[in-house]
């Protein structure tokens, strides 16, 4: 009987406590005639800190760490730093916001650096971001002075915000505390400062770092490419080869790289990637494997992009938009809405890039009612249509001779016409000569994307194709009127695995001199053929 009682009272204590914590009503926890019935019900047996941890350790969902929260708060151990640390650590891995982690730090009276750090964290990666940084200087102002590993975590929450001031606020700091020399600090500030759009600073922390390991290679290579520095990205990749063996690319090294060279059409790197792979044994997953298939595409290697795709293990969206797109960009629809179908057979949800690459191999390939059926389709698999989609119709009607069909489109868009839907009705009226038509959605263009020089050149090319001079003349003198910048066109070379870029009278290379004294030798030997000839 005193068991069957003592058994009762440790489930009603345990389910009391849980509902207090969901209801988050802390000052009515730590009572003593609480915690002191809690423990005549568990038979005497008191828990220590250690043993909590290893119960939170032990936790694999959000349930299960309410659950142990609940006894450490019977234990009365809500306010043990170490324990409220570990307990802030899972929320945060199990919890989809904030919430209840803020709870647990706010209602510690006594907080060291490391839960500081932990809830700090948290925010960095789940956002609210403003908040890692607002804990920050709170932190600060209590009189703890954060440590090389509180730095990290705000410098990403920095990042997530693209707000660079900050972010150089956060530097000083660092610099002050003598931290910038700390590889796992300088790390950290590489990323921000590439998400910040602000990757001069970024090399010069890179540069500055005496012991550079991997990760500070991806993230320089990662901060190239993501902000169109592609022939910077391929440039410190060979270094990263050539000058430190010690540091040899890793599956995030290949991911981050793979994308400049799709962005430079740089084959012998993309070749280099892939023979690395196979040599290295790494297994090629979705992400490895699409970057692959994106670089073969842009190069008009289909099939070995193919190949790649096939020896993708668990392929998924963006395995197949990739290869899907590399069949429509050159031209081999059928075998793209082939593919498609067999992605529905494998139980795979199409998304609304796989869309958009199937609308794309339509337009290109002229299947006019093959398009509509897919434009429909997007509605039967809750796929939100954006602006890219609309303009992918306005370019399959327009490409095929269908204006009036693409008026009549555009009309009934449910949304408003974006820049790309007149871009694409612009560059169908040039395909058809319609320059009628082609003035409406310039007209519409000079708002929406007024600092599109293409858009002036293709109507002007258009008054001269039909002799209207007097209206070139005006479309390119608006031009120069309101200083839209048109983008300097220019010519690229791969030697030795790095990628060159020329201008016009581009007098930026280092081997300027020889480069031109060398095309002066040519000009001079090819007279000589002439005159011989």
């Amino acid at each position: 009987m005193v068991l069957l009682l003592k058994t009762k009272m440790h489930g009603l204590f345990g389910r009391c406590a849980e509902l207090l914590v969901s209801r988050r009503k802390w000052d009515t926890l730590g009572s003593f005639p609480f915690l002191f019935a809690a423990r005549i019900c568990t038979g005497h047996h008191c828990r220590d800190s250690y043993d909590y941890t290893y119960l939170l350790e032990q936790c694999k969902s959000k349930k299960s760490v309410k659950k142990v929260h609940a006894q450490i708060v019977i234990g009365g151990y809500e306010q043990n730093p170490f324990v409220a640390a570990k307990l802030v650590g899972k929320y945060v891995e199990y919890d989809s916001n904030m919430e209840v982690a803020s709870k647990v730090f706010d209602s510690l009276l006594d907080r060291d650096v490391f839960v500081w750090n932990m809830v700090i964290q948290g925010y960095a990666n789940l956002g609210p971001f403003e908040e890692a940084l607002d804990l920050y200087h709170q932190m600060r102002l209590s009189g703890l002075s954060a440590n090389r590993y509180t730095y990290p975590f705000v410098l990403k929450a920095c990042g997530a915000m693209k707000d660079g001031n900050k972010g150089q606020l956060v530097h000083g700091h660092v610099v002050k505390l003598g931290l910038d020399s700390d590889l796992f600090v300088a790390n950290a500030l590489i990323a921000s400062y590439a998400k910040c759009k602000d990757v001069v600073i970024s090399r010069k922390v890179f540069d500055n770092i005496l012991e550079k390991d991997i990760i500070s290679w991806n993230s320089m290579i990662s901060g190239y490419t993501v902000n169109g520095h592609v022939d910077e990205a391929l440039m410190l990749f060979p270094a990263m080869l050539q000058g430190h063996t010690t540091c040899l690319p890793d599956h995030a090294t290949l991911v981050s790289t793979l994308p400049a060279c799709v962005q430079a059409s740089a084959i012998h790197v993309g070749f280099w990637i892939h023979s690395y792979v196979i040599k290295s044994g790494m297994e090629v997953e979705s992400a490895l494997g699409s970057g692959l298939i994106s670089m073969y595409a842009n190069c008009g290697r289909v099939s070995i992009a193919r190949e790649v795709f096939v020896r993708i293990k668990d392929k998924n969206a963006v395995a197949w938009s990739a290869m899907i797109r590399c069949y429509g960009m050159h031209g081999y629809a059928d075998e793209a809405l082939q593919m498609y179908s067999q992605l529905l057979e494998s139980g795979i949800h199409p998304d609304e890039v796989i869309f958009l690459c199937l609308l794309s191999a339509c337009s290109h390939a002229g299947m006019v009612a093959k398009g509509w059926e897919i434009f429909k389709e997007m509605d039967d698999y809750g796929i939100q249509k954006n602006d890219n989609h609309y303009a992918c119709m306005v370019d399959l009607l327009g490409r095929a001779g269908f204006l009036d069909q693409a008026v009549e489109f555009i009309e009934s868009m449910p949304v408003q016409p974006g820049k790309d839907v007149y871009g694409a009705l612009l560059g169908a009226c040039r395909i058809h000569n319609n320059i009628e038509l082609a003035e409406e959605a310039a007209k519409k263009l000079l708002i929406l994307d007024p600092d599109n020089a293409g858009r002036y050149v293709i109507l002007a090319k258009m008054y001269e194709d039909a002799g209207r001079w007097e209206d070139a003349a005006r479309v390119r003198t608006a031009v120069r009127e309101n200083k839209v910048r048109k983008l300097t066109g220019c010519s690229s070379i791969e030697v030795n695995c790095i990628h060159h870029t020329f201008g016009v009278d581009d007098m930026s290379h280092p081997l300027t001199d020889q480069i031109f004294i060398t095309l002066e030798r040519l000009d001079r030997i090819m007279e000589e053929e002439i005159v011989i000839v």
